[in-house]
Formats: C-alpha cells, sequence, structure tokens
C-alpha cells in the first residue's frame, strides 16, 4: 500500500515530554546507582574494620568509626525516602551527595591511619564518578575537595602502627590493604560506570528521538498551515459550483435530459465529497466550520466511518469485520476518521479488487488491521516505513500519507506497523490504546 498523497493532513500535538523529563529520569537513575554503592561501601567498611582489628590485631577507634557507619547509613536511608518523595535529581543533589560520601571516607581515613591508610585510593573512585556524572565545575570542585582532604590527612591523621614491611610483599598487611583497595576500586568503576554510562547513552537516545519529533512535528504544522490555507482558498469556488449546479437542474435544457440530470447528480455528489474534504481539513487545523465534535461509541464511529468510506469510494470487493466485543463511548475524532481513511485509500489504490478491515480489542487497546491483495511494500519502504517522502509512487512530494498516519497514531500513544504477506499483498496493523479515545463514565454520561 503506497503512501496516498491526496489525504487531508491531520494536527499533530506537540511533544508531552519535554526535553528536561529526560534529564530528571537520568539524575534519578544514577542516584540511585550511588545509593546502591553507599550500601555496598557500609558493608565493605564493616568487612575491613573486622578483619583490621580483630583479623590483624590493629587496634582501631572502633566507637567512632562505627558511629561514622552509622551516619553514612541514615544518610543513604534519608536518600530513598528523598527520592520516594519527590524523585527529580539535579545536578547540585548529586554534587552534594558525593560531598557526604568524600566526607565520610575522609572521618574514616583520619581514624585508621591518615594518609599511611591503603585505603586513600578510594578517593579516586569518588572523582572518577564525579568526572561521568556531574557537571565540569562540579567535577573540579570534587577534585580539589579530595586533593584538600588528601593533604588534611597527611598533616592531621595518626599513622596505623604498621610495621614497615614493605619488603615482604605479599605478607605485608600494607600490601594487602593496596591489593585490596585497587581490586575494589577496579570491581567497583567497571560495575557502576557500566550502568552510569548506560543510563547516559540511553538519555542521549531518548533526546535524540524527541529531537527528531519535534523536527517531524514541526513539519507537519507547516503542512497544515498550509492545507488550512488551500481549503479557505477552495471554500468560494467550492459554493460558486454548488450554486451553480443547482440552477442547471432546474434549466429546460437539462431536466428534460435524464442522461444529463444522471450526471448531474454525480458532479453534485462529488462536489458534496470536496466540501467534506474542505471541512474536515479546517476541523484538523482547529478551524471548525460549524461542526463540532460530538459523543459515540467505537462501534458506532468505525461502522459510520466504513459506510461513509463504501459510499463515496469505487470499492469491488471489501470485508468489513467487527470484533470488538462490548462498546465502548467515545468522541468523534477527525483526525483518527482521517487516519483510517487514509490507510483505506491507500489499500484501494494498491488492490482495487478486494481489501479488508477487521477490528480487534484485548484489555487495553484495540487494533484495526486492513489488508489488501496488491503487489505489497518495498523492502526499502518497509525499511525507512513511515519516513515522509518513502514512496513507490514516482510523484514528487510523495510518500505523506503514512507520514501522517503514524504521527497522529503516535499522539494517541497507539503504533502502527506494515508487512508484506508471503501470499502477496500487504498488512498495515494500527494499534491505539482505548484510554486514548473513550470516555470515562462520567464523561460518558456528562457528569
Amino acid at each position: 500500500m503506497p503512501p496516498h498523497t491526496e489525504a487531508t493532513a491531520s494536527r499533530i500535538d506537540p511533544p508531552a515530554a519535554p526535553l528536561a523529563r529526560v534529564d530528571d529520569a537520568t539524575g534519578l537513575k544514577n542516584m540511585q546507582q550511588l545509593i546502591q554503592l553507599r550500601w555496598i561501601a557500609v558493608v565493605g567498611q564493616i568487612v575491613t574494620i573486622g578483619v583490621v582489628h580483630f583479623g590483624f590485631g590493629i587496634r582501631l577507634p572502633l566507637d567512632h568509626m562505627l558511629a561514622v557507619l552509622a551516619g553514612l547509613v541514615a544518610f543513604n536511608g534519608a536518600s530513598l525516602l528523598r527520592l520516594r518523595i519527590h524523585p527529580e535529581v539535579s545536578n547540585s543533589e548529586l554534587f552534594f551527595a558525593l560531598l557526604v560520601d568524600v566526607a565520610m571516607l575522609t572521618a574514616q581515613l583520619y581514624l585508621s591511619g591518615g594518609a599511611t591508610n591503603p585505603f586513600t585510593f578510594l578517593y579516586l573512585l569518588q572523582v572518577t564518578l564525579g568526572a561521568v556524572l556531574l557537571q565540569a565545575w562540579s567535577t573540579w570542585t570534587i577534585v580539589a575537595i579530595t586533593a584538600a582532604c588528601f593533604a588534611g590527612l597527611a598533616l592531621l591523621g595518626r599513622p596505623l602502627a604498621l610495621p614497615l614491611d614493605h619488603d615482604r610483599g605479599l605478607y605485608s598487611p600494607y600490601i594487602w590493604g593496596m591489593l585490596i583497595c585497587f581490586a575494589l576500586n577496579a570491581a567497583l568503576l567497571v560495575i557502576f560506570i557500566t550502568r552510569i554510562s548506560r543510563n547516559l547513552r540511553e538519555r542521549d537516545d531518548h533526546l535524540a528521538d524527541l529531537r527528531q519529533r519535534a523536527a517531524e512535528e514541526e513539519h507537519i504544522v507547516r503542512m497544515g498551515l498550509l492545507a488550512s490555507g488551500a481549503a479557505h482558498e477552495l471554500g468560494t469556488p467550492l459554493a460558486t459550483l454548488a450554486v451553480i449546479l443547482g440552477d442547471w437542474r432546474h434549466m429546460p435544457a437539462f431536466r428534460n435530459d435524464p442522461e444529463l440530470l444522471q450526471e448531474i447528480d454525480e458532479m453534485q455528489t462529488q462536489l458534496l465529497r470536496c466540501k467534506a474534504i474542505v471541512s474536515n481539513t479546517l476541523l484538523s487545523a482547529g478551524e471548525a466550520r460549524g461542526e463540532s465534535s460530538g459523543k459515540t461509541s467505537i462501534c458506532a464511529f468505525l461502522n459510520d466511518l466504513v459506510e461513509e468510506w463504501r459510499a463515496t469510494r469505487p470499492v469491488y470487493a471489501f470485508d468489513y469485520t467487527n470484533r470488538f466485543g462490548e462498546d465502548l463511548p467515545m468522541v468523534s475524532d477527525t483526525a483518527l476518521k482521517q487516519m483510517v481513511c487514509n490507510v483505506l485509500d491507500n489499500a484501494l489504490e494498491a488492490s482495487p479488487r478486494w481489501l479488508g478491515l477487521d477490528v480487534t480489542r484485548d484489555a487495553s487497546t484495540f487494533t484495526l488491521t486492513i489488508t489488501d491483495e496488491g503487489p505489497g511494500f518495498a523492502p526499502a519502504i518497509l525499511a525507512h516505513f513511515g519516513k515522509p517522502f518513502q514512496s513507490s509512487k514516482g510523484r514528487s512530494g510523495g510518500g505523506l500519507g503514512l507520514y501522517l498516519v503514524l504521527n497522529v497514531a503516535r499522539t494517541l500513544g497507539g503504533s502502527v506497523t506494515a508487512r508484506n504477506r508471503p501470499e502477496g499483498g500487504a498488512v498495515v496493523t494500527i494499534t491505539l490504546p482505548l484510554a486514548a479515545v473513550t470516555l470515562s463514565e462520567n464523561e460518558a454520561y456528562g457528569r
């Protein structure tokens, strides 16, 4: 079913999700990663303190170190509670969270050997996380603060009572501490930087998709303005033609010739169709010509749509099956009507002898499946389905029909897919959420 370029343009609303929400979602995921890392730090510190104090017999100020750990646990619990109440996370909040982590690490290092503690290299983990998560000024501030903390530990910290036995290699407690610190740093960096990088890539992909949608919908707005202007210009000559045809019906030369009267009837029918197209175009642009949307039901809407479409198209064989089930109230939607008619027009143009429309429903969506016996979609069109100016007709400006259909469905939260049938022909499937088109019980009964 090649795209039908003669269909009227449908009004597309601007994207619902602003770009700021993407950053908020990414900030939330990154804060959750920091919270997970902090729980790992709590467990790691408990294990390390126990091994050093009881395993190596190195006396540590357990009361003070456990108090710092309690503060870290309390801060992490408060962070979790805060995310549940207010899930948006800014750069300043991530910066503050990393500062708290640096402060807690500095306090533990001060109580356990100062700059001589091999776990001072954990500062590099905080700096690396800052470089990935934060804006440039925040990252450099973290660098300056960690450097100052290290210098302060060297000046004020009291070294642990460890023997100077670095020459013993892996038999040296200090070398063991450095090895554990290195392994811990490397493992945490690989795990969490990978996760954070994935979050950032997802954000970038989402931003690129939103920008693409905004560009496409801006293009649709321009087409809508053009169509609206053309519809206004067509209104006057169509009205003039209607008057002339009405006068011809009463002229003796036409009234006494049944063949001419039949042709006038056909011309008036087609003129009424042209006026309906103009009205629908203006409705789509938000300029109703005295008509307004009314309450109906999904089955009634589809049945009326099919009946009108059959009456105004040269349909030879059309199989319409409505398996929607229990009917639901809705507001008659011009854009939705145009979308379905556009796909049906494409199918009729590709398959004049036969086409079918099948309506089904599940718990939250309903699906319209349009099938034809035409030549099917070219592989290039299927590969770029819904992109503008992808047409097999070779006409300048072709390929806008399915582009508009896809954007109307996407605005409603639905989707449009296409495939070729093995036995020949094509299938276009429109899936729409019921919540986007139906009325609530109060709306349906005017409450």
